[in-house]
């Protein structure tokens, strides 16, 4: 402040309520006015002899008074609820000021306390307005800057400029206001300029959506069918999964591929405990992680079609020959270690809601899926090639650790395919070949033999049926395989 510049003047409203709250008021105070804030308090303005009702009638009319701050506790809201003692008074003159006055800028409520549930004691005449949260020892600091910013009438959260729209957003009113976002901000900028801290950037991000999982559990307390409740969670997580799609694209663009498959191995390997029971958790049904077991799904599929896209293959092979560890949640599998298998597993509830609403379609899981790929920032063409190639992985693997076959849900359209999925047809040129075929873990194209040759004669092995079927050797496009150079 420069030595011309006239203090802001402001009053504190509290309760008396305890000997520990005052000395709280009074050094909160007294920090204000270290602040530059000529901050009035009863302790030290209201002298004997003066009268009490006029000294609090004057702080909140008198023009001089920029600013009256409210510090709400238990104590000052049952006051104020109640009318009673100074706070009841002060209350009577401050209600008709907050709602006469066009200028609501003079009030402000900090909440110093919270109930046992969590909510802010707030006082019933200040109604729903914005207040400033010092009840979190680990926050103050930060919202003491927002008192003050509000003292002086510049708010620390000024609007940045308007910039362009975010590509992977496909809807206006899309926004990005997520537990993650800042995290997410800094993590593409990093990527993006290639700074030194990106590769721990990007694995704080996953970490930090990792924990916002939590937030998408479905309670069974709502009167909509289960169903019902499945999509709509699998809907609320859409702009968390356009995040972190982002943050896969701009890994597979420009990350290192032995780190960046780690990074991401490790992020989708935390995420399979949401597929099943939390351990607190003794009753359960099969469909109740419906939604995150869609989720993980979708994360996974898109993982891999990125590192694909952008023929990072070693990456997307890290992905299916890497093991993942079963957390104690999946012991009734008896395994340790597990397959990428376990990323697709089978949602009862759509097949229920697809029943229930009788939509009649041959996989309402697939058609989510392409649904929601329009605004992913990858084709469905990608996710189909990346399903593809999982599904021929998983049945070249199927001696290994565990036995399944990975079910390719997306490939109910690929009877549409008019031509071998890309990587197939680049693997014309035998170059191009060497380099893809280790996302099969192949030697060379005689090694795709006793795959093609096993569809017919393996009773285990089926595929979704769609209108127009799927033929395995035209979608790997087999003939001409490594036939040039």
């Amino acid at each position: 402040m420069s030595n011309h510049e006239i203090p802001p003047k402001l009053f504190i409203s509290y309760s008396w309520t305890t000997p520990d709250h005052e000395a709280w008021v009074i050094q909160f105070a007294t920090k204000l006015r270290e602040s530059g804030v000529d901050a009035i308090l009863d302790k030290w303005d209201l002298k004997e002899g003066h009268d009490s009702h006029a000294f609090m009638e004057r702080m909140v009319t008198d023009p001089e008074i920029k600013k009256v701050l409210i510090i709400s506790d238990k104590g000052y809201v049952t006051k104020a609820n109640n009318r009673s003692g100074g706070v009841g008074t002060e209350t009577q003159i401050i209600t008709p000021e907050i709602y006469n006055k066009q200028d609501q800028d003079k009030f402000v409520v900090v909440v110093k306390e919270r109930d046992e549930d969590g909510n802010p004691y707030i006082p019933v005449f200040y109604g729903s307005r914005k207040f400033i949260d010092l009840s979190n020892p680990e926050a103050y600091s930060a919202n003491f800057q927002k008192v003050l910013g509000w003292v002086f009438d510049q708010s620390l959260d000024r609007k940045p400029p308007i910039g362009e729209k975010p590509e992977f957003l496909s809807e206006e009113d899309r926004a990005a206001s997520l537990e993650t976002s800042s995290l997410f901000r800094d993590t593409t900028d990093a990527i993006r300029n290639n700074r030194s801290n990106a590769m721990a950037l990007a694995t704080e991000y996953f970490e930090r959506l990792t924990t916002e999982f939590e937030k998408f559990r479905i309670e069974h307390s709502s009167e909509d069918p289960f169903d019902e409740l499945v999509v709509q969670s699998i809907e609320s997580f859409l702009p968390y999964r356009n995040e972190a799609i982002k943050i896969f694209l701009l890994l597979a663009r420009n990350g290192n591929a032995d780190e960046t498959a780690k990074i991401v191995h490790g992020f989708l390997e935390s995420l399979i405990p949401y597929m099943d029971r939390p351990r607190n958790i003794t009753q359960w049904r099969i469909d109740d992680f419906d939604n995150f077991k869609f989720i993980v799904h979708e994360l996974y599929l898109h993982a891999v079609a990125c590192f694909i896209r952008h023929e990072k293959f070693d990456s997307a092979a890290a992905l299916m020959t890497d093991g993942y560890y079963l957390s104690d949640s999946f012991r009734e599998y008896g395994l340790e270690m597990t397959t990428f298998c376990v990323f697709r597993q089978h949602l009862g509830s759509l097949k229920y809601r697809n029943d229930r609403l009788k939509l009649d379609r041959s996989s309402l899981h697939a058609d989510i899926l392409m649904q929601r790929s329009r605004e992913s920032g990858v084709e469905f063409r990608d996710i189909m090639q990346a399903d593809f190639v999982l599904f021929l992985k998983s049945y070249l693997d199927r001696s290994q650790i565990q036995p399944h076959y990975w079910w390719p849900e997306t490939l109910i359209y690929a009877g549409r395919q008019l031509k071998p999925f890309e990587i197939f047809a680049r693997s014309q040129s035998t170059k191009y070949f060497n380099k893809m075929k280790c996302l099969l873990g192949i030697n060379s194209k005689t090694d795709l033999d006793p795959l093609l040759s096993g569809i017919n004669k393996n009773p285990r092995l089926y595929l979704p049926q769609g209108g127009f079927g799927i033929h395995i050797e035209h979608l790997l496009g087999y003939e001409r395989i490594a036939t040039e150079a």
